[in-house]
């Protein structure tokens, strides 16, 4: 492990600051991972979903997005073109989906 930390560019940190674990991108992104789904409930589930839904339009225009009423609120689809704006989608809105 020290001998590939001592190889890397200094530009590149590919190991966790907490746990100094060596982390391999291709771990991190699964080039087919590019659909999130998100379930919303509550008397402002559908506001909620298409405000989330407009942000990622906004943000990448190839995003599909798709609303389907639930019994107990609505779900939120979205389809990214790539699984690198699904990841930061996610991270720029504080997402888990």
């Amino acid at each position: 492990m020290k001998s590939i930390e001592e190889q890397q560019s200094s530009t590149i940190n590919d190991t966790c600051n907490d746990c100094g674990s060596f982390v391999d991108i291709g771990t991190v992104l699964d080039e087919q991972d590019t659909c999130m789904t998100l379930s919303f409930s509550g008397v402002d589930a559908e506001m909620k979903a298409k405000e989330l839904a407009t942000l990622a339009l906004a943000r990448f225009p190839g995003c599909r997005a798709q609303l389907e009423a639930e019994a107990s609120g609505c779900r939120l689809s979205l389809q990214f073109d790539v699984s690198a704006e699904k990841l930061i989608f996610a991270l720029d809105n504080g997402l888990t989906g």
